[in-house]
């Protein structure tokens, strides 16, 4: 059965606890080798209508039962859920544990602290990283959760960025060299990493290598790409590709190979993109104000039915 994840069923610890690592029993509600949730509407995400009045028995952490004439077993915890509704956990597939510092400024703050229990507050049991500024504070904040002494999803790490020389942020490392790109993964797989994101300005050559080291140590790597194409990167073996054709230039007259990226190229996109050019069209000037609003830190523009063309995160 699916693992069934709950506040009320988060592991304690018998570790020191403080106020950066409480544990989970602040946090448990209800704790039971044997916990039924009768009475209650399921939403299983399958699409399927909801279930009403049903009951879900969960016996040591896991799903073991679901439907509506469930019997509850003798010696459960009861907890009467009519009114409420419950869904499996979330599988976050792109998130990350910073945040920019402030408008203008590309530095980007981590939030090791609030951001694991934001995401079990949204209802995500799984977090999948897509980059991180600082691998060792994202690692160890996995293993505090995998140890039970602080709360949060289980977390799958993604190092990274793997980045050339010309990148904007300067929290950044600049792998010049194939081996760069080698020595970075071959470390970063050593400490735990799940798996590794290459970032806008890395070069053909660096990027093949990190493929190759990570595919070498049964991992995977994606891209947040620029300088190298999507089919380029494709055809050296890439795992996956982040944000859609918004961040792929091959298609830019006067592409060169290796070519850096650069903001006035990434504005420049909405008007050759095939699909910006047809969200253009039926939404007048929207992009444009769209465009403006992102620069000013604001997210009104993502709830458009075509935000994802010009996502660029």
């Amino acid at each position: 059965m699916r693992q069934f994840f709950c506040a009320l069923l988060l592991p304690a610890t018998l570790a020191a606890q403080t106020a950066f690592l409480p544990g989970t029993q602040p946090f448990i509600s209800y704790d039971a080798p044997v916990i039924a949730l009768t009475h209650v509407r399921v939403i299983d995400g399958t699409g399927a209508p909801a279930r009403e009045d049903s009951t879900v028995i969960i016996r040591q952490g896991r799903i073991a039962a679901v439907g509506e004439q469930v019997a509850v077993p003798e010696g459960a915890l009861v907890v009467d859920l009519k009114g409420h509704s419950v869904i499996p956990g979330l599988v976050g597939m792109h998130e990350h544990l910073f945040y920019p510092s402030m408008p203008g400024v590309p530095l980007y703050t981590e939030h090791a602290f609030s951001f694991p229990r934001l995401y079990l507050a949204a209802g995500v049991t799984t977090a999948r990283t897509a980059g991180t500024l600082e691998p060792a504070t994202d690692l160890n904040t996995k293993k505090m959760i995998d140890a039970g002494r602080m709360p949060g999803p289980k977390m799958l790490i993604t190092v990274g960025y793997l980045e050339g020389p010309g990148s904007f942020a300067v929290q950044m490392p600049e792998l010049k060299t194939p081996d760069d790109a080698s020595a970075f993964v071959n470390y970063w797989a050593s400490q735990g990493a799940h798996s590794f994101k290459a970032y806008m300005n890395i070069s053909r050559a660096a990027l093949k290598a990190a493929i190759d080291a990570a595919h070498a140590q049964g991992k995977q790597l994606t891209g947040h790409l620029c300088s190298v194409g999507f089919r380029e990167a494709a055809a050296m073996g890439i795992d996956n590709l982040e944000h859609g054709i918004i961040t792929d230039v091959e298609h830019l007259p006067g592409k060169q190979s290796d070519y850096a990226c650069r903001v006035r190229m990434r504005r420049n996109w909405p008007s050759w993109t095939p699909r910006a050019r047809r969200c253009r069209r039926s939404s007048g000037n929207w992009w444009r104000s769209g465009w403006r609003l992102r620069r000013r830190w604001q997210s009104s523009r993502w709830l458009h039915p075509c935000s994802s063309a010009f996502s660029t995160g």
